[in-house]
C-alpha cells in the first residue's frame, strides 16, 4: 500500500513503534514512510484511535510497552499480512482481511445466539475498525 508524499516520494506502510512522552511505546502502529524525506504519517484510518489511546494513557503515563497490533483490528491485520509475506503487499493484506472478517463474522453469530449484547458489541466495534479502512 503505496501513498505520495509531500516530496513527491512514493511512502510505503509499514508498521512501527510510536513513542509517547518519552515513557511508553506502542509498537505495531500502521505508518507511512518515505525514503526520501524521512516523513512518517500515521495511516489515516487509525490516526484517531491512536489519539485517543494517548489520551487514555494522560498527560504523566506509567512508562511500558502497548502492542497496538492487539488492540486494533487494522493494525492486527497488518501485522499478520506482515507474518505471512515478508511485506505489506496488498493481496497478503485482502487475504488476512478477510480471514480476520470471517471470524469476527463467526464469533458474533455466537455472541448472537447467547443473547451476549455487550459481546456484540465489541465485534461491531471490531469489525468498524476494518470497514473504516477503505472509507479513509
Amino acid at each position: 500500500m503505496l501513498k505520495h508524499c509531500l516530496c513527491g516520494e512514493e511512502m510505503s506502510l509499514g508498521l512501527r513503534t510510536v513513542i509517547f512522552a518519552r515513557k511508553v511505546n506502542i509498537n505495531n502502529v500502521p505508518v507511512y514512510n518515505c525514503p526520501g524525506c524521512g516523513r512518517n504519517d500515521v495511516f489515516p484510518g487509525i490516526k484517531e484511535d491512536v489519539g485517543k489511546l494517548v489520551g487514555q494513557l494522560g498527560a504523566k503515563p506509567t512508562p511500558g510497552s502497548i502492542p497496538f497490533d492487539q488492540v486494533h483490528e487494522w493494525a492486527g491485520v497488518l501485522s499478520q499480512a506482515l507474518n505471512d509475506s515478508d511485506s505489506l503487499q496488498a493481496t497478503a493484506i485482502a487475504k488476512a482481511t478477510k480471514e480476520r472478517i470471517d471470524r469476527l463474522l463467526d464469533l458474533l453469530l455466537i455472541a448472537s445466539s447467547l443473547e451476549d449484547e455487550a459481546w456484540k458489541s465489541e465485534i461491531h466495534m471490531r469489525l468498524s475498525q476494518l470497514s473504516a479502512q477503505y472509507v479513509s
